[in-house]
Parts: structure tokens; sequence; C-alpha cells
């Protein structure tokens, strides 16, 4: 079996022979059908994470179906299939105690501090792990953390949205905004797709979308045009292209919530704005174990894997360029 190796920064995926050792005492392994390609993997690959433990599988959108496990695994069995949080929580700090494991300081991320899923079969702990009811597609399975549970923690817990509220989605055709747009939906929510690829534009009306802006414009206006007063948030997806036009887009006492961009960039932030329409800005990061259940409840039937490619394992450093070059509709996927 082949898996692909990050054995150093900026530089390709190598795929190497490998058989992943018997799991841990704490440990399952699971043999997915298919495992997710983040922009975080790339970002990984440049550099931008100091916590990256090299040579490392890369990946971290992790499920499937447990083989084997530990001997210390209580809730988890065989044949068991399960979705996979990015990281391992500690469970011992006062953010795991809390049930907000996602801001664990301890917290060792798949694909970087240890291995991920670029690899059909994958060892995975079981703190990381939430069983997948039997209704949600294959598709969606690796994929649940990263983009549907995140999604859930950063509009529903970190936004608090509520019905009726516009919602303005930047990079809205990417992996993760194809997604946002059916999670407000979702939560009862008016969507706004912004997007400067005029050819995902009526899939993203298909996805739901109520109004579609592009960044060549001052979106910002636009927004205000079709709600009247601003958007009541904005999910910050893309980063210092699109941050001024996205505080610009709110309304008095809206929410900008910031998921992308993790590139330590200076963004624009004009105080006086933000202090007189009383605007928060706030960062969202991850997704807790409870988001994930959530994601997966909703995964049933309300929010579809939106999937703008399925490739080999061998075409992966195709696939990082086809991501930067804006060529992919939705998430890309390994297939094994």
């Amino acid at each position: 079996m082949q898996a692909g190796f990050l054995n150093k920064l900026n530089s390709e995926i190598i795929l190497e022979d490998y058989e992943p050792p018997e799991p841990g005492d704490n440990e399952v392994t699971i043999e997915q059908k298919y495992t997710g390609v983040c922009f975080r993997d790339i970002l990984t690959q440049q550099g931008f994470f100091p916590r990256v433990s090299l040579p490392v599988i890369p990946g971290h959108e992790i499920g499937g179906t447990i083989i084997k496990k530990g001997k210390n695994v209580k809730d988890f069995n065989i044949g068991d299939r399960v979705s996979s949080l990015i990281y391992v929580p500690c469970g011992k700090c006062e953010f795991c105690l809390s049930g907000n494991e996602n801001l664990c300081p301890n917290k060792v991320a798949y694909g970087e501090g240890r291995n991920g899923g670029y690899s059909r079969y994958v060892n995975a702990d079981e703190r990381s792990l939430v069983k997948v009811p039997p209704e949600v597609p294959e598709e969606t399975v690796p994929i649940a953390a990263c983009v549907i549970a995140m999604l859930y923690h950063a509009i529903g817990r970190v936004g608090k949205i509520k019905k009726g509220d516009y919602v303005l989605i930047t990079g809205a055709g990417g992996g993760v905004g194809v997604h946002a747009v059916q999670m407000v939906k979702a939560l009862g929510g008016h969507p706004i797709a912004e997007t400067g690829s005029k050819w995902k534009e009526e899939e993203l009306y298909k996805l739901g979308a109520e109004y579609v802006v592009s960044p060549e414009r001052e979106y910002n206006k636009d927004v205000k045009e079709i709600t009247g007063q601003g958007a009541d948030i904005v999910l910050e997806d893309v980063g210092i292209a699109t941050f001024s036009k996205s505080l610009r887009s709110l309304k008095t006492g809206g929410r900008l919530v910031v998921i992308g961009n993790l590139k330590p960039e200076p963004v624009e932030l004009p105080l006086g704005l933000i202090i007189l329409k009383g605007n928060s800005i706030k960062g969202s990061i991850s997704s807790t174990r409870e988001d994930l259940k959530k994601a997966l409840e909703l995964s049933k039937s309300q929010i579809s894997p939106v999937i703008g490619n399925k490739i080999e394992l061998k075409d992966i450093n195709d696939g990082y360029a086809n991501m930067l070059d804006r060529k992919v509709l939705g998430r890309l996927l390994i297939k094994f």
C-alpha cells in the first residue's frame, strides 16, 4: 500500500510504500473510501503551521469504517462507521472539560503533528471520533468535521444566526463556501454568496444562494441594497482580498466571523467604523464532537456533499494546483 508523504516544506507530496502500525490502546484503525483535501493542507505544505512534524502523511479530513481497535477502546466497535475531528484533544484542559475542545492548546492535528488521511488506512484516537448515522452519504463522512461541523460552529454557535438573518459568504464557490450556503439555509437564514468565478454562479443558486455578488464590484453596496441595511452576519472565508468589503457589508450590530485565511497577512481595520456601528469580529476555529454530531444529523437530509472532483492519490499535486487556480467547485476528494 502507498501513502502520500510531505517530507519537507514547500515540496510536492511523494508517494511511498507504507503499512500503518497496529492501533494504540486508545486508537482504532479506519479503512477509508475517501479522504478530503482542504486548503489547509496546502498551507501546511507551504509552512504556515508551526507544529508540523516532518515527514508526515498530510490530510485531516478522515472517516470510514473501523477494522481494528485498541484494548482500551470501549465506545466504538469493529464495523462502526465513524467521522473524525481534525485533531486529537488532550481531554484534560479547561477547554476540553467544558466541551470546547476545539480551543484545546494541547491538541495534535492530523496531517501535521501526527499522520493523517492521505492513506487508505488511518489510525485515529477515539477522542476524535463520532459514529456516523446510516443515512449519511459516504462522501460526507471525511468532510463532516472540517467542513460541515466547522460551519455549524462558525455560523450557529459563534455567529449566533437567527431565523431570517442575512448571511454573506465570501469565497462561496470553494469547498467550504458551497456547504456554507446550505448551512445558512438549514439554520433558517438567507445566504448571499460572493464569488469571483462567473462559472460558479449558477451552481450556487442551485445550492440555495438567494443572491450572488462579485468581488469585481463594491459588493458591500450590493449587500446593503439587497438587505436594506446590511448583512446580519458575514462569514469571511477568504482573507485580505475581501476583508474590507466584508466589514463594510455589515449592518449596525452585525457579526463578522472569520474562518479563513490563515496566512499571517495584515488587514485594514477601521476602528471608528467598528465602534460606531457596534460590530463584532470573531474568529472561529474547527469544531467539537457535539458540533460534529449536529453536522451529521443535518447531513441526513438538509446538507449534501458538494464534490468538485474525485482523484487518485497519485494525482494529489495536480489537485493542489487546481485548487490554487480556483478550478474546483466544492470539495476535492481522494478515492481509495
